[in-house]
């Protein structure tokens, strides 16, 4: 049994959650929370798997106990809103920041036409998380996080063949795909990434519908990179990274200008990795970077793996920094990823392949 701890300040949204979970046989609702402070009493008591947490409460609210829980007892945490205003999912994302690992809508009343999907969604995401082993956050790791060193790991892949030769290609764009567990190394890389790029970066990040304009805020907000939720027909500047829109696949026409689609979902999802990847491949072969970081099932890894016979030059995250190994870990047995690195690694990399010549 998977034992979940819901806090929640909501008599109604508490009942709501019970008799959603209580429809997954392998779930246990181990107690309830009114607030952080009950949250944290209840977590050595009961030893929950996972916690289902609303970030506005009362006595304390959801960012601030979810520092707490990972510098003493780290638990995975689901952010259960249904907040989506602007601010409100820029706090969401600040609890990520925090420790959070993923954000799901609450689900609507039981009559409601999407209740199902909602559900579904909620009870797939508690269940994969409390898989998830995390380690304690130190109060002063938290506070000097901002000073992190991304060590250097040029020399190592300048040593290698294969990135001589990538250095002479011609890159054009790089285009990123992402899902559970995505969020935070996104902002890890475009925080990293040197602001005299020569290329514009797509980005496709599977993320609960009416998220995506606080998630580019957010994004913009703790990296100082040029954010924008994509648009039919917008053309891509160096320097600036763009983010699929919700409910529409994102690829890339010459020029190069941003194509929207609302065809039929890929792998389930739209916007779909594999659809940005595939016209990629498609519009740029050779000149191009394409990235798969963590995330659950398989969306991207067939595409990547065009992308690469195309020329391109491919990259998988490690299993060791990815939260879910899903979508990279399928690309990597396909042969898909060219390179399988860390994200600190990552950064290095393409800051080599994609800064600016000087003068």
């Amino acid at each position: 049994m998977i034992k979940v701890l819901i806090v929640e300040d909501s008599p109604v949204t508490q009942e709501l959650l019970a008799y959603t979970l209580s429809t997954d046989p392998s779930i246990s609702i181990t107690g309830f929370a009114n607030n952080g402070e009950e949250a944290l009493q209840l977590i050595e008591k009961e030893q929950p798997d996972v916690i289902a947490m609303d970030w506005q409460m009362p006595k304390l609210n959801g960012l601030e106990a979810t520092h707490r829980i990972m510098e003493t007892r780290p638990i995975p945490i689901v952010i259960v809103t249904g907040s989506i205003a602007l601010n409100d999912t820029t706090v969401t994302f600040s609890l990520m920041e925090a420790g959070a690992l993923a954000i799901v809508k609450k689900p609507h009343g039981i009559h409601h036409p999407d209740y199902g999907r909602d559900a579904k969604k909620l009870i797939e995401t508690l269940k994969l998380m409390s898989e998830i082993k995390l380690v304690r956050r130190s109060n002063a790791n938290r506070i000097n996080k901002k000073n992190t060193v991304v060590p250097s790991v040029s020399e190592h892949f300048q040593s290698t063949k294969h990135l001589l030769n990538d250095k002479k290609q011609d890159i054009q764009i790089v285009v990123i795909g992402a899902s559970t567990g995505g969020p935070l190394i996104l902002q890890k890389i475009l925080k990293g990434l040197s602001k005299n790029i020569s290329v514009p970066v797509l980005i496709v990040q599977h993320i609960t519908k009416g998220f995506i304009n606080g998630f580019s805020d957010w994004l913009g907000k703790t990296t100082g990179f040029p954010i924008h939720v994509a648009s039919e027909g917008e053309t891509l500047l160096a320097g600036h990274a763009y983010i699929a829109p919700d409910d529409y696949h994102t690829g890339i026409i010459n020029g190069p200008k941003i194509k929207l689609s609302n065809h039929s979902p890929e792998n389930g999802l739209r916007p779909s990795v594999s659809f940005l990847f595939r016209s990629t491949a498609e519009t740029y072969g050779t000149d191009a970077i394409g990235i798969l970081l963590s995330g659950m099932g398989s969306d991207g890894a067939v595409e990547l793996k065009l992308m690469r016979d195309a020329g391109a030059i491919t990259i998988a995250q490690d299993q060791e920094s990815s939260v879910v190994f899903g979508m990279p870990g399928e690309a990597i047995k396909l042969k898909a990823a060219k390179y399988i690195l860390a994200p600190d690694e990552m950064i290095n990399m393409l800051n080599l392949l994609i800064k600016k010549k000087s003068g």
